[in-house]
């Protein structure tokens, strides 16, 4: 065990909090020294199903900062306070990890990214599907040439959210949940910005559905992408669905392709006649237990400890954030071509 453990944090006890604890003491190099949250009964119950009987509870995000043993924190908070405590961490010093979407319109997007980049803090937009076995594969898989250039690319978060979940009152509203996208297709655009190894540069979007009314904005939401790499693609989010969760990953390239963790490749297999499945845990259900913050959090804890930037940072995010924000735009104006990076 290293003789100073780096003392973490959490700020926010809802339904992520747990895994996030959970992953900091799985790993001998994080101490866990303060747990937070808006309501002091919330961040009690977070510590007491960790075991930690010890530890600082605070209900004010500045008091949590000024405590000299917390060298790093996960903010799990609800999406619209994300930018305003991720600056305070920046002000403090205080490395952080920070739930998605880490901001809910374009000026607090640029002014969360500006904050990092003048603090130096050390940062990870936590989109934890990164470290998922069969995403892994198929990042391996692309990396190694197995479908050789990517020429056309999709990805799908569908995800029917309801009251059964515990942020659903702010979640479902414009003022915090934002959209569709930002609040869980973000992961699709991540992942598909991942796998590809490109930014996006161009949006087309339409909305659908609305049958659930108590969303006040559209909830299946779908569009067209283009890629730096002059790749094209489409992505959609949907969380009034029917249907139980589904991540879908579908790459082609000029010597095959990948649908999730069925490949097709020439340069594998010159006589493959059918697909070939890599048996791995695919990202293919909704519950936060089930997603691999161990690995997110080690990755942090390594940042943190190497003083190099994160591939997964705020600055990163910024693409991934700027294409969901741009597919609402698109949608509300009648799928207008939106070209990125965005001005304001």
């Amino acid at each position: 065990m290293p003789e100073e453990r780096i003392g973490c944090a959490i700020f926010g006890a809802g339904w992520v909090a747990d895994e996030h604890i959970n992953a900091y003491l799985a790993d001998p190099r994080s101490k866990v020294v303060a747990v937070g949250s808006r309501r002091e009964s919330s961040a009690r119950v977070a510590a007491e199903k960790a075991g930690l009987a010890n530890v600082a509870i605070y209900t004010d995000l500045d008091e949590l900062l000024a405590d000299d043993r917390v060298d790093a924190l996960s903010i799990t908070g609800p999406s619209h306070v994300h930018v305003k405590h991720g600056v305070k961490c920046c002000e403090a010093g205080k490395h952080f990890i920070m739930e998605k979407p880490i901001a809910i319109d374009l000026p607090g997007l640029h002014e969360l990214r500006d904050a990092v980049g003048e603090s130096g803090v050390r940062t990870v937009a936590s989109f934890c599907l990164r470290w998922n076995p069969s995403l892994l594969n198929t990042a391996r898989l692309v990396q190694e040439g197995a479908i050789g250039d990517i020429f056309y690319a999709e990805a799908d978060y569908w995800h029917g959210v309801s009251d059964w979940y515990g942020g659903w009152e702010w979640a479902r509203t414009r003022a915090s949940g934002g959209s569709s996208f930002l609040f869980g297709g973000c992961h699709a655009v991540d992942a598909i910005r991942w796998l590809t190894g490109s930014d996006i540069v161009q949006v087309s979007g339409a909305c659908g559905g609305g049958w659930d009314e108590r969303y006040e904005y559209p909830a299946t939401v779908v569009g067209t992408v283009k890629f730096a790499s002059g790749a094209i693609g489409k992505l959609s989010s949907s969380v009034d669905c029917i249907l139980p969760y589904q991540f879908n990953i579908d790459l082609m390239g000029d010597r095959g392709s990948i649908r999730d963790n069925l490949v097709f490749s020439k340069a594998l297999f010159p006589e493959q006649s059918g697909w070939t499945e890599i048996p791995a845990v695919l990202p293919d259900s909704g519950d936060v237990s089930h997603h691999p913050f161990e690995g997110e959090i080690r990755h942090f804890l390594n940042c943190i400890e190497s003083g190099e930037d994160s591939y997964v940072d705020i600055a990163d995010a910024v693409n991934t954030h700027e294409v969901c924000l741009a597919m609402d735009m698109s949608a509300e104006r009648g799928s207008a071509t939106i070209d990125l990076p965005l001005e304001g």
